[in-house]
């Protein structure tokens, strides 16, 4: 009985067994022509078996590639796309440098650092007080998911002074967002009186139903009149 143990490593194990013994069958054929058709259709098999890759943009470029790589570039066949080398899959990629500099305040991110670094370049405008805004409202929300108390809009305005230098400033007689439509995600870019909003909303939408209920009674009260 054989074990996987006891059999040649895979040289992409997701395709599986039978699609690397196909590969190998491929590289004895000595007639090119019907070479190149068993190759295709391998590549049929490959992409049935791995359906997720039709949603990568030039996902058949990419079965070749592990065609040949399978093959380990021993499969002599008229590909439809450039062949890569051995080095494309062997070279390390660069190592990517990782930022070392401190964040004044970790539940916020180096992001918004750099978003208030180029909100500080703004010609001063109504542009510039949006801007400054929404990251005020940013705060608040990354604030609010990072701490379990809440926090009140001086807090914020007084850290956004802080990170942006006091190059920033925001109406602070003005209300941000509230929490619950931070967290929600019906806060409105510009919109500082959500909380008024919904309660001239809810305001009416009670005299919307008094108006329809008075209505009906007045209906009624004439219905039994006439009668």
């Amino acid at each position: 009985m054989e074990y996987n143990t006891q059999l040649p490593k895979l040289i992409i194990p997701e395709y599986g067994r039978n699609i690397q013994i196909m590969v190998d069958h491929c590289c004895t054929i000595q007639d090119r022509d019907e070479r190149n058709r068993c190759a295709r259709a391998i590549i049929q098999i490959m992409g049935q078996l791995n359906p997720h890759l039709r949603d990568i943009s030039d996902f058949t470029h990419k079965l070749w590639d592990h065609l040949l790589l399978i093959s380990q570039f021993r499969l002599d066949v008229d590909s439809p796309y450039p062949k890569p080398s051995p080095e494309t899959f062997t070279t390390k990629p660069e190592r990517v440098p990782y930022p070392t500099g401190p964040i004044r305040y970790k539940h916020y991110g180096r992001t918004i650092e750099r978003i208030i670094g180029v909100a500080k370049t703004y010609s001063e405008g109504d542009e510039k007080r949006e801007l400054t805004r929404l990251i005020a409202n940013h705060l608040k929300k990354s604030y609010v998911n990072w701490n379990k108390d809440s926090v009140t809009d001086d807090v914020i305005f007084s850290q956004l002074k802080e990170l942006s230098k006091g190059e920033l400033h925001i109406d602070e007689t003005s209300a941000l967002s509230s929490v619950n439509d931070l967290r929600s995600g019906k806060a409105m870019p510009g919109n500082s009186n959500s909380g008024s909003n919904n309660n001239n909303n809810n305001k009416h939408r009670h005299q919307h139903n008094n108006n329809k209920h008075k209505h009906k009674n007045n209906k009624h009260h004439n219905n039994r009149k006439h009668s």
